[in-house]
């Protein structure tokens, strides 16, 4: 089955990508995107077929303001608090984004043309409400392609079970280890057995799970300068894509079990890896490297524009970059034990900043919609 937007040219590198079985999705959404037409652009022009959205992106789009301020009058008409009004403006882009790319959705049967919004990253410790939270927007938003994005903490797990369960599609965010993309994959497949033994079909049941890349090279590379030798030195600029190579061997070795057929065969389908955090923050590395390097089939790359600018440009696509190289990926991991950086310790530094981090630009976007309420109620 074809992912690609077919009507574009295929001679471009984002052409290349999609025939190589690589979903491109753009890591961004506002308002002004949606009503200028830019999104449509990209579709048309670049080979996007799905868009994911977090609290770090609506903080940005919102702070720009003028695109939303007609809705921010009227809710602050309706005395909303500012709560309400988050969820009043991000649901609403959302489902505008994911009428957009309905026609999508409706020629891949619904593996391409999504749109990803994120349970409020404060509830990451609890299981029950986040679980509570992606039901309210399932239910809000009502378009079949959207994924409610679930943080993979330890109490993730549990929400990710039960969402899947309720039959609302899933993509799980914020992943830096392997252990915990083993539990993910896991947390997937309980939750399809438990729709299973309710009678929903599984064929509508879908997941992506969100595994980090630029962000594990910016941590080890800090640690391999500290460190300062040659050896050290050496492996800058390589754990991360090797960490990635290693999650699709982990993604093929769990979605050929005896266990996954039983699912396949009752309609399921495999959660696709999905890399996130591809643009590069080494301006010394090429700035198509989370793209190129990082080709297979079945996989998602969720791009910055500028990384889908550049990989349109210059991408050099030469095919599967990953299958096959598993055994230079573990040895990279291995060569960065050797000189004392401990990808434990990376790893769980990188999820805990990476919810601080989501947290921060929460209470950023509240802040800046509850000003904006403010304003709009001495208009009023």
């Amino acid at each position: 089955m074809t992912t690609t937007n077919e009507q574009t040219n295929q001679s471009t590198p984002t052409a290349a990508l999609s025939a190589a079985g690589v979903s491109i999705w753009l890591d961004d959404l506002s308002r002004e995107r949606l009503n200028s037409g830019s999104l449509q652009k990209l579709i048309d022009e670049k080979n996007v077929v799905g868009v994911t959205t977090n609290p770090s992106i609506f903080a940005a789009a919102l702070s720009k303001g003028e695109s939303y301020a007609e809705q921010v009058s009227e809710l602050a008409k309706q005395g909303a608090d500012v709560e309400k009004a988050v969820f009043e403006i991000t649901t609403e882009d959302v489902a505008r984004a994911a009428d957009l790319f309905k026609p999508i959705a409706d020629a891949t049967k619904g593996i391409d043309g999504r749109v990803s919004i994120e349970v409020d990253p404060r509830l990451a410790a609890d299981a029950d409400k986040t679980s509570d939270m992606a039901q309210q927007l399932s239910k809000k938003i009502g378009r079949d392609n959207v994924h409610i994005k679930i943080p993979a903490t330890v109490e993730g797990l549990d929400s990710i079970t039960a969402t899947i369960a309720e039959g609302i599609s899933v993509n799980v965010t914020l992943i830096f280890s392997l252990e915990r993309y083993r539990a993910v994959i896991n947390a997937y497949l309980n939750g399809l057995e438990q729709a299973k033994e309710k009678g929903l079909k599984l064929a509508g049941i879908h997941s992506v799970a969100s595994f980090f890349v630029s962000r594990v090279d910016s941590e080890i590379d800090k640690r391999l300068d500290a460190i300062g030798t040659p050896e050290a030195k050496a492996l800058k600029g390589k754990a991360g894509v090797a960490n990635a190579r290693l999650a699709y061997q982990i993604y093929e070795e769990l979605f050929s079990t005896e266990r996954w057929q039983l699912l396949a065969d009752a309609g399921a389908l495999p959660q696709r890896p999905l890399w996130a955090s591809t643009g590069v923050k080494d301006p010394a590395y090429p700035d198509t490297l989370y793209v190129t390097e990082l080709v297979a089939p079945g996989v998602v790359n969720t791009m910055p524009e500028k990384t889908l600018d550049a990989t349109f440009d210059h991408g050099d696509v030469t095919g599967d970059t990953i299958t096959g190289r598993y055994e230079e990926a573990n040895t990279v991991l291995d060569d960065l034990e050797k000189v004392g950086v401990s990808y434990n310790e990376v790893v769980d530094l990188l999820e805990r900043e990476g919810v601080d981090k989501f947290v921060t630009s929460w209470s950023e976007l509240l802040e800046t919609v509850q000003t904006a309420l403010d304003q709009a109620g001495k208009e009023n």
